[in-house]
């Protein structure tokens, strides 16, 4: 029997964050009054001529640019025909045979194209599911009819769900850096199709592919595709044949129901826009593009690693949530505390205790968590009593020093200690002896007895020294 593997690629659609609308200059604004955002040029009434979002355009090149793709001298708006109830114009305005950018790398994976387009509006569908299957009736919203947006299409270098969720974050965290959308994927900001085939593993030959559509969290699209993987390997161990389709996967029941048989190219009959001239970027336009891209978040966790020896795991999740790597600089230039405790401190404790509010909002001041961190590091305090300042800080904000000295956390000392100890040793007899006879991990009784009479304010392994010396 063949054992099978996946590959993987990937469709993104990102809603760019424009004020207005891809070829007219309706606002842009989500969860407004249905219909009240468009115009003639979005609702395509006949007579009417579109006008590229100058603004757009120049996210486009900065996303074509972040993934060092070739740009386009000159790129042609097509026609790309379809009926359905979202879209009036029965045509959207896309790109096809000469997208803006094509021929990048985004981490491990290839980067096929980055083209532009404009979306459709939006189906509202009356029902429990809430979806188009069994609703009572569907309206449609315009408001969203013609948003500039840039599709993303992969080689399909991945291999595991897993992978395809990871590149998902990766480059959620480069767009949002960049600031060209807000890649809300609860609101439609990002969303994202995965196609799907397995093969003999060994086997080049690519099998036919499905396409899971629409796809709005990454723990959603690993499960999709986990189960559409289950699903065709299985099919083709019965000796059935995949068909190409595209389909839904509802993440409630973890059930796959086909939408459509997957339309090839010519389905669309693609023809050059004729009310638009032919893409072409000036030198102002690249250059001006290539000096708004910053610090992408791939570049800054080599950085981080490398000049501050960060472990790869801290560095990456410092540089994939922006706020918090400009947080950790913050916090390191303010006080020259040790980096890699401070990274620590930032990804663990501050990101426990603040969740996802971005810490530079919050009462927690950058060279506040560094004294703390610094404070630990001197042994002036214990761990488990710093966390207890923090919560203070993030409660009421103030001076880590003064909150250890209104409290009395400050790190016992050996005097006081050295008493305390006894007396753990002296109430459990039972644990020393066997400590004694060689199971070590009964010494844990005797430092819990003194932790909890310093209220944590002994250092865990002062305590085991001092404990050690006196068997």
């Amino acid at each position: 029997m063949h054992r099978y593997e996946p590959v993987i690629g990937l469709e993104i659609h990102v809603q760019l964050r424009t004020r207005t609308k891809m070829f007219c200059g309706c606002a842009l604004s989500f969860g407004e009054e249905p219909n009240t955002y468009t115009c003639p040029v979005c609702l395509g009434h006949p007579g009417t001529l579109p006008v590229p979002n100058a603004e757009a355009i120049h996210f486009a090149l900065m996303i074509g640019m972040a993934f060092d793709c070739e740009i386009a001298p000159r790129s042609i708006f097509h026609r790309k025909n379809y009926f359905y109830p979202d879209n009036p114009k029965a045509y959207q305005i896309s790109q096809y045979d000469i997208p803006l950018a094509r021929n990048g790398r985004l981490g491990e994976v290839r980067i096929h194209r980055v083209h532009v387009e404009e979306d459709a509006a939006k189906l509202v569908h009356a029902g429990a599911s809430g979806r188009i299957h069994g609703a009572e009736s569907s309206v449609v919203d315009f408001n969203r009819g013609g948003t500039p947006l840039v599709e993303i299409v992969t080689e399909p270098d991945i291999k595991s769900p897993a992978e395809a969720a990871d590149f998902g974050r990766l480059l959620r965290a480069t767009l949002r850096a960049m600031g060209v959308s807000d890649v809300n994927m609860e609101e439609g900001s990002l969303r994202i199709d995965g196609n799907v085939s397995i093969r003999p593993v060994g086997e080049a030959t690519l099998g036919t592919k499905t396409e899971l559509k629409n796809m709005n969290s990454f723990r959603f699209l690993e499960r999709g595709l986990d189960a559409e993987i289950a699903r065709q390997e299985a099919l083709v161990h019965e000796g059935g044949e995949v068909e190409q389709e595209t389909l839904h996967f509802d993440p409630q029941s973890g059930a796959l129901t086909s939408l459509r048989s997957k339309e090839e190219a010519h389905d669309y009959r693609y023809f050059p826009e004729p009310d638009l001239v032919p893409l072409a970027p000036t030198e102002q336009m690249l250059e001006r593009a290539r000096a708004a891209l910053p610090e992408l978040p791939v570049a800054r966790a080599d950085r981080l690693e490398r000049d501050h020896g960060l472990n790869a795991d801290t560095a990456r999740q410092l540089a994939f949530r922006g706020e918090l790597g400009d947080y950790f600089e913050q916090a390191l230039a303010a006080d020259g505390a040790e980096a890699g405790a401070l990274a620590n401190w930032v990804t663990n404790e501050l990101v426990a205790r603040l969740g996802d509010e971005d810490p530079l909002e919050s009462k927690v001041e950058p060279a506040a968590l560094a004294r703390l961190v610094g404070l630990v590091g001197e042994k002036a305090i214990s761990a488990s009593a710093a966390k207890e300042v923090l919560a203070t800080l993030a409660a009421e904000g103030g001076d880590p020093q003064a909150i250890v000295e209104a409290k009395g956390l400050a790190m016992a000392g050996d005097d006081e200690l050295g008493g305390i100890v006894d007396r753990a040793m002296a109430d459990n007899a039972d644990a020393v002896e066997k400590v004694r006879a060689g199971e070590d991990k009964a010494i844990g009784a005797i430092v819990g007895a003194v932790m909890r009479e310093t209220k944590g304010r002994a250092d865990g392994g002062e305590v085991q020294r001092m404990i050690r010396d006196r068997l």
